[in-house]
C-alpha cells in the first residue's frame, strides 16, 4: 500500500472518531473493553495484547508489535427506565414540602449509538513501538420525553404537577429531561521490551468531554448558582492524564500483565456550575487493572483481568444527594437563601451529586482457533456503584449494569488483512430506592444493553 493511501485511511478514520464522541454506561460510565477482540473477551486483555487498540488497556502489549492499523465501530443500545411506586404525600414540614414523582413507569428514548475507533501501530525496531488511538472514554445519556414531577414551587402547600422528570416545565420548558455526557481519548503510547519476558509502556492521554443537562428546573431552589444548572446547551472540558503499563512472561504458557491509568483534571462546565460540585467539576476517574493470560494449549488461552474503578475521587459522582437536604441533618445547604447557599448546594464546594461508590470488575475470556479463524467468549461481573439510597438523581445516569456476557472472532480476509467482530449482552440490572424528598415513594432504576462491535485491520 502507498504511503498517500496510508495517510488517507489514518486521516478519514481519526476524522470519523473526533466528530462521533461516544455515549457508553456499562461499568459505572467506562466501557467494558475498547478493542474488539477484547471485547470478544468480556474486556479482558491487560496480559494479553493483540492488535494496536491494545493501548487504551495496556501500553506495554504494543511492543514488538508489527506495523497495523485497526479501525472500526460499534453500536450500542441500552435500554433505561425508571419506575415510582406509592402516590405522591403532598406534605409540607420544618423542612419544606416533599417532591413527588408521579407513579409508573417512564422510558427513555435514544436507545442507538454510534461509537467509532481508530489506532494504528508503528515498529520503530524489533522490540519498540509507538501507537496513536482515537476512542471513546464512557459517557451517560438519558433522555426522557415523559414523566411528571408534583411539587410546591413556592413552598407554601400549593402543590401542583408539571410536565416532565424533574418539572421540566415549571420555568416554561419542553417536559424533556436527561443528560449527555460523551467523553473521547486521543491516545499515543510508547513501549519498549526490556528483555524477551517482560516490556513496559507509557501513555500521554488528551481528553475531550461535553456535557449537556435539560428538564432540571425544579432543582433550582438546591442551587448555588441556578443560571447554570440546566438548559445551557452543550459544554465541553479538556484534561491530560497517562496510562504505564507492564507485561511479563512468568513461565512458558503464563503471561502477566498491570497497567494504571491516572486521575485526569478537567477543566470545569462553566455553564453547568450550578450543577456540578466544586463549580462545574467533573474530572475523569483513575482505574487500575491487573490480570494473567495462560497458554492452555497451542491453540487457546485463557485471560483474567480484575479492574478497580476509582469514582471516590471526583466529588460530583461521589458526593450524596444528602449533602442538598437540609432534612439531613448535615446543614451543608440552605435554600431559603437566594441562592441557595452552603458548601452542600448543587455547584457548592461539597455539592450533592450522584454517589456513586468504587467498583470492581472481574473479566473472564477464553479463545481458541479452528483452522484459520479464532473465536471468544467472555464473561465479566462487578457490584454497580449507585447505593439504593441514591437512585433520585440517579434516574438521570442509571448505570446500574454487573454482568456482561461476550462472543466474538476474527476472520482473515488475505495475507495481510482481518475482520474482528464481537457482541455483548448485558442482562437487565435495577436499584430500588427511597425517594429523599418524599418519604411515601419508592423508585426503581433499570438498565439492559446489547452492543455489536466490529474493526478491520491491515498489517503492513
Amino acid at each position: 500500500m502507498s504511503r498517500g493511501i496510508k495517510k488517507s485511511l489514518i486521516a478519514l478514520s481519526v476524522s470519523g472518531v473526533l466528530f462521533a464522541p461516544s455515549a457508553f454506561a456499562t461499568n459505572g460510565y467506562f466501557a467494558h473493553g475498547y478493542s474488539t477482540t477484547e471485547k470478544g473477551l468480556a474486556g479482558a486483555g491487560v496480559a494479553h495484547s493483540q492488535d494496536a487498540m491494545a493501548i487504551a488497556t495496556n501500553p506495554a502489549g504494543i511492543a514488538g508489535m508489527g506495523e497495523r492499523m485497526d479501525v472500526g465501530a460499534a453500536l450500542f443500545s441500552p435500554k433505561r427506565s425508571y419506575t415510582t411506586s406509592g402516590a405522591p404525600s403532598d406534605q409540607c414540614g420544618a423542612f419544606g414540602c416533599s417532591f413527588s414523582l408521579t407513579e409508573g413507569e417512564v422510558d427513555s428514548n435514544l436507545e442507538l449509538f454510534l461509537i467509532p475507533h481508530f489506532a494504528y501501530n508503528w515498529a520503530l525496531d524489533s522490540d519498540t513501538s509507538f501507537a496513536l488511538a482515537a476512542y471513546g472514554n464512557g459517557g451517560m445519556n438519558s433522555n426522557y420525553k415523559t414523566g411528571q414531577a408534583r411539587f410546591s414551587p413556592a413552598q407554601d402547600g400549593n402543590f401542583a404537577t408539571f410536565d416532565g422528570t424533574f418539572g421540566a416545565n415549571v420555568a416554561g420548558g419542553s417536559g424533556t429531561t436527561g443528560v449527555d455526557l460523551k467523553q473521547l481519548f486521543i491516545n499515543a503510547s510508547y513501549a519498549i521490551k526490556l528483555n524477551q519476558e517482560h516490556s513496559v509502556g507509557a501513555s500521554l492521554i488528551f481528553a475531550y468531554q461535553t456535557f449537556e443537562a435539560k428538564g432540571l428546573e425544579a432543582f433550582a431552589g438546591f442551587s448555588s448558582d441556578p443560571a447554570n444548572l440546566t438548559g445551557n446547551g452543550p459544554d465541553s472540558s479538556t484534561g491530560f492524564g497517562v496510562k504505564l503499563g507492564w507485561q511479563g512472561k512468568i513461565a512458558p504458557s503464563v503471561t502477566l500483565g498491570a497497567s494504571y491509568q491516572s486521575k485526569m483534571s478537567m477543566g470545569e462546565f462553566d455553564d453547568y456550575a450550578g450543577l456540578f460540585a466544586e463549580g462545574g467539576g467533573f474530572d475523569i476517574p483513575a482505574t487500575a487493572t491487573i490480570g494473567l493470560s495462560w497458554k492452555t494449549s497451542d491453540k487457546s488461552t485463557l485471560v483474567v483481568d480484575i479492574q478497580s474503578i476509582y469514582y471516590s475521587d471526583v466529588a460530583s459522582l461521589n458526593n450524596s444527594i444528602q449533602q442538598m437536604l437540609p432534612s439531613s441533618g448535615l446543614g451543608l445547604c440552605n435554600p431559603a437563601a437566594s441562592p441557595a447557599a452552603g458548601p452542600g448546594c448543587l455547584g457548592g464546594a461539597s455539592g450533592a451529586g450522584f454517589g456513586w461508590d468504587d467498583m470492581t470488575v472481574i473479566k473472564l475470556g477464553y479463545e481458541w482457533m479452528s483452522g484459520d479463524m479464532t473465536y471468544r467468549v467472555g464473561v465479566s461481573n462487578g457490584s454497580q456503584p449507585i447505593p439504593d439510597g441514591e437512585v433520585m438523581f440517579n434516574i438521570l445516569a442509571p448505570a446500574v449494569m454487573e454482568t456482561h456476557i461476550t462472543g466474538g472472532f476474527t476472520m482473515p480476509l488475505g495475507s495481510n488483512s482481518e475482520l474482528a467482530f464481537a457482541a455483548m449482552y448485558a442482562p437487565s440490572n435495577s436499584v430500588s430506592g427511597g425517594n429523599p424528598l418524599d418519604g411515601a415513594q419508592t423508585i426503581e432504576i433499570e438498565m439492559d444493553q446489547i452492543e455489536l462491535q466490529a474493526t478491520y485491520s491491515m498489517m503492513f
